[in-house]
């Protein structure tokens, strides 16, 4: 625009016609053509000094203008962005699926996706509660009668003199039924603990070193090494969750260790309540570690040489999220597995 400017105005003779001075008058006309091309060099250099400075002024202008308008076309990509984030980062009992993005505006294309998106994460949401409440109602149902088959198989096993076949056979039923009643509470255990990420009910003032005290006197330790250190670990929670936790951490050290092994347990107050189970056992790849926190999970050399439905190390996960700790395990490198659990002090 500058350089057109410039065009236009430099040639200033234009088309005009010339006249022949002579004598006294050409010194007059020299002067008069000085004093023309100063004043109109000093008449350019304005005009290219306004002309910059408009063009300046316009240009910050339209950059700011690009910038508001492509703000505000972005703005519901943000929002959508942030909902997804903010599902992506929710913990895994809560999964976040609560989280809507509630877009209004126009039904244009971006509207239809948040919607859309919308639409899908309630379904979800709908999925996993109808999911939770199958467990939770199946176990309790199934529950009254395996209760009642081991009574009846208790009564047969102790009254009167069975013979031997009949007896074996009664205390092989026995063992299959409290297997599946074990099966049946952990899940309820589990779909209880879940339900309650970071508000667990009945809570109360507990120590960590009572549970584990406890929890270690009454375990059969099949002839392992138990080293037990429990300090002081005050935590505010459920008191019959935290001693289902910390009994899942023993029985799984004790369950999945080798002969002559050790197992143990301490507990301590830094940064929090800690508790840590570490045992001697099979080795375990690195990459199976994040695995064993599945339901179900066995881990990958150990599934056939112990009993357990794979539930434990999920129920214990459960329960310090429902508490608002985390759980941490980490294999050792002669075998075995070290599991740490992180509690908020109370």
């Amino acid at each position: 625009m500058l350089g057109v400017t410039y065009l236009l105005v430099a040639d200033r003779d234009g088309p005009g016609y010339t006249v022949n001075y002579s004598g006294p008058d050409v010194q007059q006309s020299a002067l008069v053509d000085q004093v023309s091309d100063a004043a109109w060099g000093r008449a350019l250099s304005a005009l290219l000094a306004r002309g910059g400075i408009a063009l300046a002024v316009v240009v910050v202008a339209a950059t700011a203008f690009g910038w508001l308008l492509a703000g505000r076309l972005l703005r519901p990509l943000d929002q959508i962005t942030d909902t997804a984030v903010r599902i992506a980062d929710a913990p895994a009992a809560d999964r976040g699926l609560h989280e809507r993005i509630g877009l209004t505006g126009p039904p244009d294309e971006v509207k239809r996706l948040a919607d859309a998106f919308d639409t899908m994460v309630e379904r979800l949401d709908h999925a996993f509660d109808a999911q939770r409440r199958f467990v939770a109602n199946a176990s309790h149902e199934l529950r009254t009668p395996l209760t009642v088959n081991r009574s009846l198989l208790e009564v047969a096993l102790y009254r009167g003199e069975p013979t031997p076949e009949l007896a074996q056979l009664g205390r092989t039923l026995l063992e299959v039924n409290i297997r599946h009643e074990q099966l049946l509470d952990g899940l309820l255990v589990l779909a209880r603990a879940e339900r309650s990420e970071g508000s667990v009910a009945d809570r109360s003032y507990v120590d960590l070193a009572d549970i584990v005290d406890h929890v270690v006197s009454v375990t059969e330790w099949a002839g392992l090494e138990v080293r037990c250190a429990a300090g002081e670990a005050a935590v505010t929670g459920n008191p019959p969750l935290l001693e289902r936790l910390v009994q899942n951490l023993v029985d799984n050290a004790v369950r999945y260790n080798v002969p002559d092994g050790f197992v143990a347990v301490s507990c301590f107050a830094r940064d929090g309540s800690v508790l840590v189970v570490e045992n001697s056992g099979p080795v375990i790849p690195k990459y199976d570690v994040p695995a064993l926190f599945e339901p179900f999970h066995r881990g990958s050399r150990t599934a056939h040489q112990a009993p357990g439905a794979g539930l434990g190390l999920s129920i214990v996960q459960a329960i310090a999220r429902a508490h608002g700790g985390e759980v941490r395990a980490e294999s050792r490198t002669g075998g075995g597995l070290v599991v740490t659990v992180t509690l908020p002090a109370a």
